[in-house]
């Protein structure tokens, strides 16, 4: 399988609802209980820009696999260092070490982007994510438990970072 990443557009848009939206029923990875539009998109993908906190898709054969963001952290000038991290594939690119693949190219950006830490909203029961990301040199820096309630149940969020370069 080739990978390669791009910059997604406003274009890209609808697929990447469509992925996120694939992720809503499985209770892992977001806290949105129902499908999202395009339109309920529009704000948060312009947040996004290429010099400081992008949004690449993932093309595994020049098909739209996944995405990749990273989003600001806080709008306060301290933060302009930290960036959240979100992963999405398509149902159907799952489990073929993508995540991997994603986080290995995102880890080779962050000088360019002026970016030393990473953190990541990842609810504590998504194990692949969960070792996906200490795997790979995250730590818990928080634990917020029962923060979220999915069909009558209580979920904890962890929020798992890592520094990089003379930050580490």
């Amino acid at each position: 399988m080739n990978i390669e990443f791009r910059y997604a557009t406003h274009d890209d848009l609808p697929a990447i609802t469509a992925i996120y939206n694939q992720a809503i029923p499985t209770r892992q990875s977001t806290a949105d209980l129902e499908p999202v539009t395009v339109a309920s998109k529009e704000a948060w993908f312009a947040a996004f820009d290429h010099t400081s906190h992008p949004i690449w898709l993932l093309l595994a054969d020049g098909k739209i696999a996944g995405w990749v963001s990273l989003q600001q952290f806080s709008e306060r000038y301290a933060y302009h260092q930290t960036a959240e991290i979100s992963i999405y594939f398509d149902r159907s690119y799952q489990h073929q070490h993508l995540g991997q693949t994603a986080l290995d190219f995102v880890f080779d950006q962050l000088p360019a982007l002026g970016l030393d830490t990473i953190v990541a909203d990842v609810f504590h029961h998504n194990t692949p994510s969960q070792r996906l990301f200490t795997r790979n040199g995250f730590e818990q820096w928080g634990h917020l438990p029962r923060i979220a309630l999915m069909d009558g149940q209580r979920r904890d969020l962890d929020i798992l970072g890592r520094h990089f370069g003379s930050n580490a």
